[in-house]
């Protein structure tokens, strides 16, 4: 009988009469990359639930996400009680395989909060690039919010959430002008829309995956006290609602392992195994850049010791340049109903080593649910000859737990007093906002200052026609000059004397008074 794992790998499983030789994943070609795919109900979950407890009992760590809500059971072991037994004892007699139920080490993440520990990154880790994507930005805007991550570099201004990306593109906005000579033309309309944006995705509940404490990826790549690799679950089934969501924030993790993790060269087994399940949303309507980018980190990210599996229906979903590289496959069955299905079955079938005992299209149309077309890498890395392969039945629960056993293992975990509460620190909506009370608190006391000096001004104004109009009047009878009978010229100039005291009185400026100055002094010269 087999067990778990064999001499050299992970045991997939084997086969009866009319079936080839029993399969299993070589452990040293497991981060060569895989491909699971099949139509909806052939089986593509069981076979997930399969390979993660392969290689967990191989010490090998390994992410995935629960898009139905139907992995958790990993957590916990299979039961002879279970209306499954049955037939699950009668697929590994038929298989020669060991079946002894058990549960798997599993830490339950979730973007939300709500079925798993928080998962959160900042918003300057995401990335420009990786977030005009999320939030489906043109040209132009994309520009914009490249300027904005640039100034806030330039100025340590820490980009953690949302509101401190609002805050910096608010900047942007305003200090538009005088960041165009060096940066270019800034749109504010282009802003807008990029804050737009923001609320849509603020409404998906995307606000909560940026911020800290922020995922430390060691975290992820653990093994227990036994040696068994740490199964990373994310709660995936309300953040399907939010499909661009789901699928950046699972390249965003592809990214951080590549950039993080250091050079291995080819190890013996994998450091981490990733399962990207619902492929296709990840390539759906991506630019190139975007798929550039994925195949480059799908052909480097292997030497890092990563291991992608992508789960998704038909492997057309997938692009040519990643689907070569992935070199593990197990194919469920496809429903050819329409030629274009007949077109992606041959192309399928064509992407296999074929084997002289059968047509492997055919195999692919016929095989059963628990059934696949399988071919995993053999030795110096060749892809083995196409076998029909019954799959073998998991030792853990198929099927999720209840909310109080999920409970249970998160409260067990050990990372709840982590990553469970946020944390706000000083960041750039605050550095910001100090910034903007600074300046309006500097421009309210330049104001009182030009007030009191405009005051001050107009005082002394007034105290001097005071003194001279005093003097006037007590003048001595014997000091006072004959008056001269006015002429109508005098009579003018006192007019316009008159005139210019009061509009100086009126102005109190030195502005004022200069300008009362100037006029006087043209309309004196012009007699």
């Amino acid at each position: 009988m087999t067990g778990v794992l064999t001499e050299d790998g992970v045991f997939v499983g084997g086969g009866g009469e009319g079936y080839g030789e029993a399969q299993q994943l070589t452990l040293k070609y497991g981060n060569r990359h895989g491909l699971i795919a099949g139509a909806t109900g052939t089986g593509k979950t069981v076979t997930l639930q399969v390979l993660a407890e392969g290689f967990s009992s191989a010490g090998v760590p390994v992410f995935m996400a629960d898009v139905k809500g139907d992995l958790s059971g990993i957590a916990a072991a299979g039961s002879e009680t279970g209306k499954l037994h049955k037939p699950f004892m009668e697929r590994a007699a038929t298989i020669g395989f060991d079946l002894n139920y058990r549960s798997y080490p599993t830490v339950f993440w979730d973007m939300f909060g709500k079925k798993g520990h928080p998962v959160r990154t900042t918003v300057s880790e995401m990335g420009p690039l990786l977030l005009s994507r999320l939030l489906g930005l043109n040209d132009t805007q994309e520009g914009a919010l490249n300027i904005a991550f640039h100034l806030a570099d330039k100025e340590g201004l820490a980009l953690l959430d949302l509101d401190d990306l609002r805050a910096m593109l608010r900047y942007v906005g305003e200090q538009a002008k005088e960041i165009a000579l060096e940066y270019g033309n800034v749109d504010v309309r282009s802003v807008g829309a990029i804050q737009r944006q923001l609320l849509v995705l603020e409404n998906q509940g995307g606000d909560q995956f940026f911020g800290e404490p922020a995922l430390e990826l060691s975290d992820l790549i653990r093994t227990d006290s036994n040696g068994m690799g740490q199964i990373n679950l994310l709660a995936a089934d309300q953040l399907m609602a939010s499909p661009q969501l789901y699928a950046t924030f699972l390249l965003w993790l592809l990214s951080e392992l590549f950039e993080e993790l250091p050079e291995v060269g080819n190890p013996d087994k994998p450091k981490l195994v990733f399962f990207f399940d619902e492929a296709h949303l990840l390539f759906d309507d991506a630019p190139k850049a975007m798929v550039d980018k994925v195949e480059q980190v799908a052909r480097l990210i292997r030497s890092k010791g990563v291991g992608v599996y992508f789960i998704t229906q038909n492997p057309t979903d997938v692009p040519d340049g990643i689907l070569s590289q992935l070199g593990n496959r197990v194919q469920h069955a496809l429903r050819a109903f329409t030629a274009r299905d007949q077109r992606d079955l041959r192309r399928a079938a064509e992407n296999y080593r074929t084997n002289p005992r059968f047509d492997t299209e055919i195999a692919i149309k016929e095989v059963g649910t628990g059934e696949a077309v399988t071919s995993f890498l053999q030795n110096k890395g060749v892809p083995g000859m196409v076998e029909r392969t019954l799959v073998r039945p998991p030792q853990s629960r198929l099927g999720p737990l209840t909310d109080a056993e999920r409970a249970d293992v998160m409260a067990n975990s050990g990372f709840g007093a982590k990553y469970d509460t946020p944390v706000d620190r000083d960041s750039a909506q605050e550095i910001l906002a100090r910034r903007a009370d600074a300046a309006a608190k500097e421009a309210a006391d330049a104001e009182a200052k030009e007030a009191a000096a405009k005051a001050g001004a107009e005082g002394k104004l007034e105290d001097s026609f005071a003194e001279f109009n005093n003097a006037r009047r007590y003048e001595p009878a014997s000091q006072a000059k004959p008056r001269k009978k006015m002429t109508r010229s005098s009579r003018s100039d006192s007019v316009v004397a008159t005139f210019g005291k009061s509009l100086a009185r009126q102005l109190g400026t030195k502005t004022g008074q200069a300008l009362v100055r100037g006029v006087l002094g043209s309309l004196f010269k012009s007699r």
